[in-house]
């Protein structure tokens, strides 16, 4: 079974429609929230240089997103 280039082409505008969804989400959330100051993220400075590891973020964030596309996902099959 070869894919059909309009399916292609349909499943690209789907991708990039959710992207700029959870652009969007993320954008306002940022504005709403100060990320930096939530307890898990680690904070490494040296000198000049300064790194911001917000490793709770990411887990709420992968957790969201993943319950959204499973979501989506089920919906799609029906």
């Amino acid at each position: 079974m070869t894919p059909n280039l309009e399916n292609i082409a349909k499943g690209i505008i789907i991708a990039g429609v959710l992207l700029v969804v959870v652009g969007g989400i993320i954008f306002g959330l940022s504005r709403l929230f100060n990320w930096k100051s939530l307890p898990g993220t680690l904070h490494l400075q040296t000198g000049n240089f300064t790194c911001i590891i917000p490793i709770l973020a990411s887990i709420l964030l992968s957790i969201v997103l993943t319950i959204l596309l499973n979501l989506i996902i089920r919906f799609m099959n029906r």
